[in-house]
């Protein structure tokens, strides 16, 4: 049996159908069925609103990528917001989820071609919030690790921290990031060597730090699961330098784990197949 309420709910659907595309695309004319008092001003209404849509998105674009806006400049990182609204709407409520891949747009946006690193510090600003906005979990303590016997060292693997998170870079992406997020004046990169980040949250402040040489190669095995032995000997092969105490202590003393796993892990881990398989999928 048809309701009225059904057909009430299906035309609400067909107008929200036809209202929401025009809000990002200031060339759509109004809708058709879209009504106001007495019949007057339907079309600027229907601007004046779409106008508050994309400002706000703008604004939310501007509270998650402050460094970013501050490099551009507040004229410039609008306009190229304006852009990303149009090509991505949101697909959530929550306005603090908006623009994960506008990371990925500012590499492709014509305007930006001159600054090459500026995707990348935006990637390390995403990772902020994400890190800011994580649950919250104990981090691991050293005396945990010191406590595992010698000869089970090389086969223990470790578990991510929800908040931890990685960012690689050819550029001196961390130093960019750090100089324009705080109100203090900008200077000269003193380096243009390629920095990776960490992005850690081991109680309640978010720390974005710069990791040693081959520290992300380490990581990046450790968070896929990998045991120490076998991320540690990726790192010593494809990074000179690396420094296996230094990286492993720094890590722990950031927050990047919460437990130690020994021997193999149980079937009811996380785990998914992949080029390793022992994969582990990092909490999110």
């Amino acid at each position: 049996m048809w309701h009225k309420s059904d057909r009430a709910q299906d035309e609400a659907v067909d107008h929200a159908a036809c209202f929401a595309p025009g809000l990002m695309d200031p060339g759509r004319a109004a809708p058709g069925d879209v009504i106001a008092t007495h019949g007057k001003g339907v079309v600027k209404r229907y601007n004046v609103y779409r106008n508050n849509v994309v400002v706000s998105l703008i604004d939310a674009l501007a509270a998650v990528y402050p460094a970013v806006q501050r490099i551009t400049g507040v004229d410039f990182f609008r306009a190229m917001a304006r852009f990303h609204i149009r090509a991505t709407p949101p697909a959530s409520p929550l306005l603090f989820e908006y623009g994960r891949d506008f990371p990925a747009f500012i590499e492709t946006y014509e305007y930006a071609r001159d600054m090459p690193w500026l995707a990348d510090t935006a990637r390390i600003e995403r990772a902020w919030l994400d890190a800011y906005h994580a649950a919250d979990a104990d981090a691991l303590a050293a005396e945990a690790l010191a406590a595992v016997p010698p000869e089970d060292l090389p086969t223990v693997r470790f578990v991510p921290h929800p908040a931890a998170a990685m960012v690689r870079s050819i550029y001196p992406a961390v130093s960019i990031f750090s100089m324009n997020r705080a109100e203090g004046p900008v200077t000269p990169l003193c380096s243009s060597e390629a920095e990776d980040a960490l992005v850690t949250r081991p109680a309640h402040d978010v720390i974005v730090s710069r990791l040693p040489p081959g520290g992300a190669i380490f990581l990046a095995r450790l968070l896929e699961g990998a045991p120490l032995a076998a991320a540690a000997a990726d790192a010593f092969n494809q990074a000179a330098g690396f420094d296996l105490h230094a990286n492993l202590a720094g890590m722990i003393e950031a927050g990047v784990f919460t437990r130690i796993l020994h021997g193999d892990p149980p079937s009811c881990q996380p785990y998914q197949t992949g080029d390793n398989p022992l994969r582990a999928v990092p909490p999110g």
